[in-house]
């Protein structure tokens, strides 16, 4: 048994736990980030004095020099580091911000050592060799956060570095909240139950999650059950109760109140909080995905939307060809669809039905087609249409869609506005993302799938998106294209 699978396997208090999960994550990222300070600055003199590359004329050569500066900057750096937050917890593992302060301390220690050389005119260091580390110090600094973030994702799994949560509220927006957490392992969030004045006791709003108490035993619930965490759903609480609740948690150490921002049915968007008059107000954003994975996402559909068109352009005649002559009409159906912001666009498709394919359909049939959007025997479909829709060869021309910024290459399946409707409460969500040329329901089933399991799925890919998850699905849909199961 290693040493850190034993401090998990005693009967330690839970607090004593949590701390020494604590020391151990923050033992892990002064190691980290000490390392990159020396790399970085170590990388760069070797560039700047070694390989010849003189950006600037300034700074002596001399290693002891630079062995020097580098050795007060170490302590330097790391207490730059704490002072923007990055060893604190409530700062880690969670979102970009992480990220922006890394670049806004190591810019500060690029700040300090520029202010030290112009106070001390005889501390002269090469403004070459201080660039080159200020970059290689971002760059580093990201990278092994990110690196460590997955080796605590990958732990939580396993139940370590996990907060034990308690959820205040089992009305919908609660079991919302709760629902999304459980979904994503990555958020540590172990769900002890909830506590709620309107259900009854042991009642599970979710399977194994059960309501252990009322408000009035909120406080020695939190002790018994050893919560770290407490999410408030603010919507199913009384506005003088939910003051008592929380007079109750400050008399608590050690335990952080979350709250939910009312909005269950827009959980799946970003939120950001803006003071104004010294009011803090949520700001709803309007699309899902912004920031670095906004920019990745896009860099992504046009480099592959761009190249996959020009090397399909032979394959594209020789469909035009095809179709042409297996039934009169155009090559391409546009079919107007619902995209961000529920603005409606026209998605490009090789057309694989007949001109007037609806006087073919039995009342039966549009029945079948009105209830589930898919006719498993489709009379209306020619040929050639049968074969390229087995291998979705038939939504290919949706890469003009992808260029022209209407879609993405990895989304949401694309959604009439009478289907719409479908999703009933989670519209706004739908909305608040491009439509994909694939995505999970392309990887998990296709037209074999219900069209709750659908909307299941469209939510999911909403909610937890990730430029690592859109690069999952794109590996994952050249096998599910090829086998050609459940399309239709």
């Amino acid at each position: 048994m290693s040493v850190f699978e034993g401090l998990f396997t005693t009967t330690k208090p839970r607090r004593v736990i949590r701390q020494q999960e604590q020391r151990i994550l923050i033992a892990r990222l002064l190691f980290t980030d000490a390392c990159v300070v020396i790399l970085s600055f170590t990388i760069a003199y070797a560039v700047r004095f070694w390989l010849g590359f003189s950006f600037f004329d300034e700074g002596t050569i001399k290693p002891e020099f630079y062995a020097f500066v580098v050795g007060a900057l170490i302590p330097a750096y790391l207490a730059i580091f704490h002072i923007y937050g990055l060893y604190n917890r409530a700062h880690l593992l969670g979102g970009t911000t992480e990220y922006a302060r890394v670049f806004n301390a190591v810019t500060t220690g690029l700040l300090l050592v520029i202010f030290i050389s112009f106070v001390q005119p005889d501390f002269v260091v090469a403004r070459g060799w201080l660039l080159l580390a200020w970059g290689l110090m971002v760059v580093l600094g990201i990278t092994s956060r990110f690196v460590l973030r997955r080796i605590i994702y990958a732990q939580r799994r396993t139940g370590h570095f996990v907060d034990r949560t308690l959820i205040v509220g089992a009305n919908p927006e609660g079991v919302a909240v709760a629902e999304q957490l459980q979904q994503a392992p990555s958020s540590g969030a172990h769900i002890i139950g909830f506590v709620d004045e309107y259900l009854p006791v042991g009642t599970e709003p979710l399977p194994g999650m059960a309501v252990l108490g009322g408000f009035n035993t909120f406080t020695s619930l939190v002790t018994m059950q050893e919560i770290d965490t407490v999410v408030i759903a603010s919507t199913g609480i009384p506005r003088k109760q939910l003051l008592s609740i929380y007079s109750g948690i400050e008399t608590i150490p050690n335990t952080e109140v979350r709250l939910a921002s009312g909005l269950f049915e827009m959980l799946t968007t970003g939120v950001s909080v803006r003071d104004e008059g010294h009011v803090p107000l949520i700001v709803l954003n309007k699309t899902r995905i912004t920031g670095v994975h906004l920019f990745c996402k896009s860099i992504l559909d046009a480099v592959i939307a761009a190249t996959a068109l020009i090397v399909l352009l032979p394959l594209f005649v020789i469909l035009a060809i095809l179709i042409t002559r297996d039934s009169p009409g155009p090559v391409i159906y546009r079919r107007r669809v619902v995209g961000q912001g529920k603005c409606t666009f026209d998605a490009f498709k090789l057309r694989t039905m007949h001109i007037e394919g609806d006087k073919l359909l039995t009342p039966e049939q549009k029945q079948e087609l009105e209830e589930h959007g898919k006719l498993k025997e489709d009379p209306r479909v020619t040929r050639v249409g049968a074969f390229i829709r087995r291998y979705s060869i038939d939504e290919l021309p949706q890469l003009l869609n992808v260029l022209r910024g209407e879609m993405s290459l990895i989304g949401p399946r694309m959604i009439t506005s009478k289907e719409l409707e479908k999703f009933g409460k989670w519209q706004h969500n739908l909305a608040t993302v491009k439509p994909g040329l694939t995505g999970l329901w392309q990887v998990s089933g296709r037209s074999d799938l219900s069209y709750e399991d659908r909307v299941r799925l469209d939510m999911y890919y909403i909610r937890n998106h990730t430029i690592w998850l859109d690069m999952q699905i794109l590996i994952q849909t050249i096998p599910a294209i090829l086998g050609g199961s459940g399309a239709y």
